[in-house]
């Protein structure tokens, strides 16, 4: 049972993936601009936001829907762009972005693991000190 619990999770996580990817960017409701270097310290600063929120907040679920939105919105406009897709910014980025997009896929809102927190927070640092390099 649990075998199945843990593939259905990973499956999910794969199509998250893929919808991201291949859903193009049509509205800007997330907020980027189209300027790579700001949109990456944008999505991270929302993000950091919204996984330190303590799990009572009154704005948890809005700053969620958000994430969720520059999540896709982000990896929509940059994956497929050859300056910034190559870029060790945005690869750092692209794994701490899946890595959230499955959580939220695979457990909703719950609070994250603080493990997980972790290695994202790391992440998020690693490509903001890349994208102010120019990498």
């Amino acid at each position: 049972m649990m075998f199945i619990k843990s593939s259905l999770s990973r499956l999910l996580a794969v199509v998250l993936v893929a919808v991201i990817s291949l859903v193009g960017c049509t509205s800007n409701a997330s907020g980027l601009s189209g300027d790579y270097a700001q949109d990456t310290l944008t999505v991270i600063e929302t993000l950091t936001t919204t996984i330190d929120l303590p799990d009572d907040a009154d704005n948890k679920t809005e700053l969620q829907n958000l994430a969720r939105e520059q999540i896709n919105d982000y990896i929509s406009l940059y994956r497929r762009n050859e300056k910034s897709g190559g870029l060790r910014s945005f690869t750092t980025m692209q794994t701490a972005l899946n890595a959230l997009a499955g959580y939220y896929t695979s457990y909703g809102s719950r609070p994250l693991p603080e493990k997980l927190k972790k290695r994202l927070l790391q992440e998020f640092k690693q490509a903001k000190i890349a994208v102010n390099r120019g990498f």
